[in-house]
């Protein structure tokens, strides 16, 4: 698994490791059961603080994607709920695009209330 981030981007740095994580697993690069580096070791792999790999590893574990345990590590959750990692996938590019194309938060809040009808 190879993970990025750009640091151009409005993003924060924490989100685009999420971002990509979850990507992965969309991808299949991770599956269930497989371990993630060492919170020092992808700090370092990005050049970001540790805290920001951290903050990103607790948000995949309170959205149930990974399991920490110390002296363990960080893991994939078995079994993963791909079905909602992708429609966060789908939702985050969405909203990437939306933004590209200078639609609001508003207006795509609008078209979205509009498509659940």
């Amino acid at each position: 698994m190879i993970l990025t981030i750009d640091l151009g981007s409005d993003r924060p740095l924490f989100h685009q490791i999420v971002d990509g994580v979850k990507r992965a697993l969309v991808d299949g690069e991770l599956v269930a059961g497989d371990s993630l580096p060492a919170g020092r070791e992808l700090a370092a792999q990005l050049d970001v603080s540790l805290e920001t790999v951290q903050r990103a590893y607790r948000l995949l574990a309170e959205d149930g994607i990974v399991v920490s345990r110390v002296g363990r590590g960080t893991r994939i959750a078995e079994p993963v709920a791909l079905d909602r990692i992708q429609l966060d996938s789908l939702i985050t590019d969405l909203v990437s695009r939306a933004r590209e194309a200078g639609v609001s938060k508003a207006r795509l809040t609008a078209l979205v209330d509009d498509a659940w009808s």
